[in-house]
């Protein structure tokens, strides 16, 4: 039976790599794209669908406090609004794509995220993410599945954010820190395919999908740079300053810092985790 998705965000990085993924996969899906960008999707009748797979939003973390308003108005308002209009039309599963921004300043100083933490968003990004889980978790109920995915970086071919910058960084740089921490991550296809599965499972509730390995920054560097041919040498030397700055410079920390799920948190009935870290730095690197 043809699985009928309609996803929102014309432009999202995940979204594009989720149809890429279906289009190579067996599964039997439909999937339709708007833009949200004006009120015309309030005319649409969505009762066609299966599943919302709400993807737009701000990703870009802003400091500025004239961003705010903006913030919470797409991040949280028209996500609530997205979800009530999805249960109002007979949708069945509604999927929103949230962040480990959440956790903020609720985060230890081994980093590690367990059942047990607390989300204290440390800005009004993950603030205005937060609060769109704890609007649309009420519309949950015996004929309409809310799944909520905290996704730790995501990073592949084309993506943005930390993970270029640190790519383009690496492969100029004759030395990198040979500092010790650990990271969750996801490669965009491990989270396209989870994506499917937990399409194709009607899941409801929280999710915390990562590649089956936690990251450490200079490894990565190490990989980045093996895959160009990039001669790089490491060094502990600055390893005392970077633990002194990392926990006052943003910056620093989401670098060298320690941010992780506990694996247990991550499991999930069924294999997602597909594509191994080496090989997803290759593919992300020079392609296929």
């Amino acid at each position: 039976m043809t699985k009928r998705i309609l996803i929102t965000g014309k432009s999202s990085y995940i979204g594009n790599k989720f149809i890429e993924w279906i289009e190579e996969s067996n599964e039997d899906f439909h999937i339709d794209t708007i833009s949200v960008r004006d009120n015309s999707w309030k005319e649409m009748n969505f009762a066609r669908y299966d599943t919302i797979l709400h993807l737009a939003g701000i990703a870009h973390v802003s400091k500025d406090p004239n961003m705010e308003e903006l913030y919470y108005a797409v991040n949280r308002d028209l996500t609530i609004s997205l979800a009530e209009k999805a249960k109002k039309d007979g949708v069945k599963q509604f999927i929103f794509m949230s962040s480990i921004i959440v956790y903020g300043d609720g985060v230890g100083a081994d980093g590690l995220i367990t059942e047990k933490t607390i989300p204290k968003p440390r800005d009004f990004y993950g603030n205005s993410k937060l609060q769109a889980e704890d609007g649309i978790r009420p519309f949950s109920d015996d004929s309409f599945n809310v799944a909520i995915i905290r996704p730790p970086m995501i990073y592949g071919k084309g993506s943005k954010g930390n993970y270029p910058k640190l790519a383009r960084l690496a492969l100029k740089l004759p030395l990198f820190p040979d500092y010790e921490n650990q990271r969750s991550m996801i490669y965009i296809d491990n989270l396209s395919n989870f994506i499917k599965m937990i399409i194709c499972e009607e899941e409801n509730g929280l999710f915390f999908p990562q590649n089956e390995e936690f990251v450490k920054t200079s490894n990565m560097v190490k990989v980045i740079c093996e895959m160009h041919n990039n001669k790089i040498k490491f060094t502990r030397i600055c390893n005392p300053l970077i633990k002194f700055i990392a926990s006052r410079i943003i910056y620093i920390n989401k670098i060298f810092g320690n941010l992780k799920y506990s694996y247990e948190l991550s499991e999930y009935k069924l294999k997602y985790q597909i594509i191994d870290f080496k090989e997803s730095i290759k593919s992300t690197e020079i392609g296929e």
